[in-house]
Order: structure tokens, then sequence, then C-alpha cells
């Protein structure tokens, strides 16, 4: 099929030619002809909720000029309706996120999601999670994959850690039996030391990918199943964690807008303290430090 075809890669367009788009569309007589205003941080919003796409900035616009033209608007009387950061709130309450289930967005997010983990930045891993909840990803996939992961990157280096990856346990086995599974996971959240920090860091996560925190998922951690994807440069310098001391390779995997941001904060409670500890001398690594390769 690719023999035969024309690729065309589509970029995500940049703030400053989004920002170009709105402003002309505000004006052009194929737009708005000049019959609505907008202020500097209403563009602004219009911009970062779009994601790149051109197409849902000009939707958002379109909105935005209905809300302050439409018949409530003029009854009180301006003569040439502004559009304020406000409007474009109730309009558009939340970010649209690039995400297509079935298309190449699919398959870099859950790459990043997987290399995120592989490579200990937790913090990452929580933004592509966020990331494919607000797309409507089906959490049983997201589930899988965690399942894999617990095996294939941690395996018995920390064993327990795919007990709480078994959710499905209930489904598979069914009840009666299920209300043995049912009890024990009770009775060890009951008696666990306590910690919302993993609540916190989803909750902060999701926050920031509506208000358009999101950015395109690095080359490097994006999937390269074909040639021509090799060719656009995905995956290409990705370093893979377990070739590096501690499988911890120095190498950012958050979107360039979001390098930095950190969602987890574990707390000094129980195994919780020891992954505090581990943290600390992870992160360091992860944002510019350079161990040595084995």
């Amino acid at each position: 099929m690719l023999s035969r075809s024309v690729v065309v890669k589509l970029e995500s367009l940049e703030p400053d030619q989004l920002t170009e788009l709105v402003q002309r569309a505000l004006t052009d007589d194929r737009g708005l002809r000049d019959e609505v205003k907008a202020t500097d941080e209403a563009i602004a919003d219009i911009v970062r909720m779009a994601g790149g796409d051109a197409r849902k900035s000009l939707t958002i616009l379109e909105a935005a000029a209905g809300a302050v033209t439409g018949d409530e608007a003029r009854k009180k009387g301006a003569r040439r309706p502004i559009i304020t950061s406000e409007i474009v709130a109730t309009v558009m309450d939340t970010a649209t996120v690039r995400y297509d289930k079935d298309g190449d967005d699919h398959y870099d997010v859950i790459s990043a999601f997987i290399k995120s983990m592989r490579g200990s930045d937790p913090d990452a891993a929580i933004h592509y999670l966020a990331r494919m909840l607000k797309a409507g990803e089906d959490p049983r996939f997201i589930a899988r994959r965690i399942m894999i992961a617990a095996s294939e990157e941690v395996g018995m280096a920390a064993p327990q850690i795919l007990q709480v990856t078994v959710a499905q346990a209930v489904a598979l086995v069914g009840m009666p039996e299920a209300r043995i599974i049912l009890a024990e996971a009770t009775i060890a959240v009951a008696t666990a030391p306590k910690s919302n920090a993993s609540y916190n860091a989803i909750n902060q996560a999701l926050a920031d990918v509506d208000t358009g925190k999101i950015g395109a998922v690095p080359l490097y951690l994006r999937n390269a199943p074909t040639k021509l994807m090799k060719e656009w440069g995905n995956h290409e310098g990705y370093k893979y964690a377990h070739d590096w001391p501690g499988a911890v390779a120095p190498q950012e995997y958050m979107p360039e807008e979001l390098r930095g941001t950190e969602y987890y904060h574990p707390n000094d409670r129980g195994y919780e303290h020891e992954v505090s500890q581990r943290l600390a001398k992870i992160r360091p690594i992860l944002h510019g430090g350079e161990p040595e390769q084995k």
C-alpha cells in the first residue's frame, strides 16, 4: 500500500502559527470580517486549547464568536462584541487531546507510556496515562500494558508489583471465588500504610491535560513499526533503560513543554519512604545526569 501511495506527515502547528491564524480569521472576509474582537488572553487560550490543530482553533473561535453575537449578547447592546478568556472557557471547558485511538497517536502515546515506566519516570508515565484516559482509551488495554510492564520490566526485582496490577482477576475468576480476591484486596488496603500521592498525581496530570499542557511526544519515544517512520526519526536516539546502570538512562520522557514537571510526590510512610529516596537519585539522572554506560 505504501509503495503505491504518497505519504504526507502532518505536524502540529506552533503557537505563533496558530495565533496568526486566529488573528487572520477575526478580520478576513472569509472569517468574522472584523465584526468581533478578541483579547490577547482569549487568543492565547484558544491557541493553547487547540493543541496544535488549526481546525480546532477555528472551531473554538467560531463557538466563542457565536456566544458573544447571539440573541442574549445583542440585548446587552454591545456594538462590537469582545471575546474574552471567560467566553472561551464557557464554550470549551477542556482541551482537545490529539489522540486517534486507531492511528499513530495511539501508538506514539502508549509507546511513550511504556518507555516512561521502563525508564523510571513516574511523572512522564502519569502524564501519558492522563492523555489516554482523557482521550477515552479502553482502561482494559491500559491495564494489560501495565501488567506486561510489571513482568517484563520489573520482574523478580520487585515481584509484588505485579499483584497491584491484577485488577482483572475478579472478572477472570468470577463469583463465588472472587469474594476471596476481593476480601484479600480489601484487607490489604485497610492494613497498609496510607498515601494519596498517586491520587494527587493523576488528578494534577488530568488538570494539565484539560488546560492544554500536552506537547508532542518526543520523536525518540515514538513507535516506529515501518521503515518510513524510522526515516522520519521515530525511535532514533532512544536509550534503552536496561542498558544503563541501575536501569536508569539519562533521558527526558516528558514532552518539551512539560520538562521538569513533577506530579508524583511520595510521602515518608511505608514503602513510599523507599520510593522517595530512590526518586531523589533517579530524577537528577533523568534530567541531565550522565552515568557511565555499561
